[in-house]
């Protein structure tokens, strides 16, 4: 007779209570991979400016770099090609560490909806054009002018501009988050009064920096309104042709669906 030994039967073990998962943690600085680029940009241009090179070496990078609206009226035999790269390369210049910071807050503040509403690509040549538009205007209204311009501020007006045509639905259902709302035309967008009030008190500080009253920094440094202004009229009026049709936002699924944020 074959036997078989084995060992007694066990009671089942209680099965063990899994912990309930973490949800993903949210970092401070939640950046676009290319507005962050584009942040670490004009610090790294700044730094080396302001801690490395000497102070000629600054003189020829502003010059070089900055954009003038006398080269307009002068004859390009007179002259170099720095007209021809200067409205844009401007636009990466900053005259003061005050200066760099407090675009650097408005850049995130702005450009991180537009970034993530249009892409890389389309941001990129976003700035370049409003870079241009708002030293078009500037190069108008100052014609033949010697005066030196330099700063992103342009550029973070035209995101300004652009993100009123989204960032400020007109129902009262807006999407999480800002970039995935519907795009207004620009009537929408003037009969938005959460628009038409931002772009009120906009035009309020631009109109005090006119009149030579900062609303911050040195009140001895000349601010060039009239470059905000023709960026932000650009983003304003031609945000359409960088705009893309958002994507819906992804369906929770799974243990996602049973997850509370607060």
């Amino acid at each position: 007779m074959n036997e078989q030994t084995g060992e007694p039967d066990k009671a089942p073990e209680p099965s063990e209570v899994q912990p309930p998962a973490r949800p993903p943690r949210v970092p401070i600085f939640n950046l676009p991979p290319a507005l962050l680029f584009s942040l670490c940009l004009l610090i790294l241009i700044y730094a080396v400016q302001a801690l490395v090179l000497s102070d000629d070496a600054v003189s020829w990078l502003l010059f070089t770099f900055g954009f003038v609206p006398a080269r307009y009226v002068i004859p390009l035999s007179q002259q170099g090609l720095e007209l021809f790269w200067t409205p844009v390369t401007y636009s990466l210049l900053h005259g003061s560490t005050q200066h760099i910071v407090f675009n650097a807050f408005w850049l995130m503040a702005f450009g991180a909806p537009v970034v993530r509403r249009i892409g890389t690509l389309r941001f990129l040549f976003f700035w370049i054009l409003s870079a241009v538009a708002s030293a078009a205007l500037h190069a108008i209204l100052n014609w033949g002018d010697v005066s030196l311009l330099i700063g992103a501020s342009g550029v973070i007006s035209g995101l300004m501009g652009a993100a009123c045509r989204f960032a400020f639905p007109a129902d009262r259902r807006p999407m999480p988050v800002a970039h995935l709302n519907a795009r207004l035309s620009i009537i929408d967008a003037l009969k938005s009064r959460t628009v038409v009030i931002f772009m009120l008190l906009w035009l309020v500080g631009n109109a005090l920096i006119a009149v030579g009253i900062p609303l911050v920094g040195d009140s001895d440094q000349e601010i060039a309104w009239d470059a905000h202004i023709g960026g932000f009229v650009f983003g304003f009026l031609l945000f359409s042709l960088f705009d893309r049709a958002p994507r819906p936002p992804a369906e929770p699924t799974g243990a996602a669906k049973d997850m509370l944020q607060s």
